[in-house]
């Protein structure tokens, strides 16, 4: 008897050793030697554990109900089949301010909101973010039945119809006017208080120009067929800045970097799931609008598959991003400190993994 029980005991120190010495790699397949030199009495990984590794990390995403989430739905609707690699749970709002708090206290891991609202994020928290990557590009657009309006340049003379006055389109308009060589003195600016007072207008007197951002611009042109887009901004900006030049840029994605520590390599497959789900927007347009409806970010998805082709989806991240992200902020900041937050970001801000 107690010859069986050596046997035993003698077995399940060689697979204890053999187990650390197989088990210590630096998850790239490869052996950690000096973590083998300091495992003698390590136990190796449980089932359990393993078990979570595979099913992927609980990741909560907050996005706003708009053109910022419409990258999104594909990867909420795989995350409710359980076809994802990590756990998604989505919180959508409809302004900003419902989500930054949530993901400075912890309660949310990553959020989708306007570029400069993440660089003020960045300087109220003293670097606590990581942008990620660009969701949205340019989704601001002239909308007129004025058929003279072709270009920057025909604006003078002419009452433009926009909302916010002092914010990011406000400040994007004026940036291509001083381009183009004008000012706000060559036009009228109207303000609104919200888009659909533009909207409104432009559907009863179409001779009008308005600033509208999507899917503004395709409810606009769907209610009144003498409507249509006679200035792209994204088009305009490009042009000025050049082919090495900044971007347009509306939305970016933002992570807690507390998270963004702890789980990195959950991150990076968040990103290229999200990569996955902006394509299937782009090159599925009609069952994209229809995932788009469901969510609520748009409520008809006839407007929806005609607005998202306007809505410049992307999932750009790493040097791309912040070389198309940096002269953005820099624009806004030359325009209004205080819109991003009082000072341009650090590197730090840019998450080059």
């Amino acid at each position: 008897m107690k010859r069986k029980i050596a046997v035993i005991v003698l077995a399940i120190v060689f697979v204890c050793v053999f187990l650390i010495g197989c088990g210590a790699t630096d998850g790239n397949g490869t052996v950690d030697r000096s973590e083998v030199e300091n495992s003698v009495g390590a136990e190796d990984k449980t089932e359990s554990e393993e078990q979570t590794e595979a099913d992927g990390v609980d990741i909560r995403i907050g996005a706003l109900k708009g053109p910022t989430s419409m990258g999104l739905v594909r990867l909420m609707e795989l995350s409710d089949e359980g076809e994802t690699v990590n756990n998604y749970d989505f919180t959508m709002a409809v302004a900003a301010d419902e989500l930054l708090p949530k993901l400075v206290s912890g309660d949310l891991d990553i959020v989708l909101v306007p570029a400069n609202v993440a660089s003020i994020l960045y300087n109220n928290t003293k670097g606590g973010v990581s942008v990620i990557d660009i969701n949205t590009l340019g989704v601001l657009y002239m909308v007129s039945g004025d058929e003279s309006v072709k270009s920057m340049e025909d604006l003078k003379g002419k009452t433009l119809y926009l909302t916010g006055k002092g914010t990011t389109p406000d400040y994007v308009l004026q940036y291509l006017l001083n381009e183009n060589g004008m000012s706000t003195q060559d036009l009228t600016l109207e303000y609104k208080s919200e888009a659909t007072e533009v909207a409104a207008l432009l559907a009863e007197n179409p001779d009008a120009v308005g600033l509208l951002p999507q899917p503004f611009v395709t409810a606009a042109c769907m209610q009144n067929e003498a409507l249509s887009i006679v200035i792209d901004m994204t088009k305009e900006w490009d042009e000025v800045q050049g082919e090495d030049g900044s971007s347009l840029v509306t939305g970016v994605t933002v992570v807690n970097n507390n998270f963004l520590q702890q789980n990195p390599e959950a991150v990076a497959k968040f990103i290229e799931e999200h990569k996955e789900s902006a394509a299937y927007a782009n090159e599925n347009v009609e069952a994209a609008a229809e995932l788009v409806a469901a969510r609520g970010i748009v409520e008809k998805p006839q407007v929806a598959a005609k607005a998202i082709p306007y809505c410049n989806i992307v999932c750009i991240d790493a040097e791309e991003m912040k070389q198309a992200l940096s002269g953005y902020l820099e624009v806004l900041y030359n325009a209004d400190a205080s819109s991003i937050g009082g000072s341009l970001p650090g590197d730090d801000f840019y998450y080059l993994p």
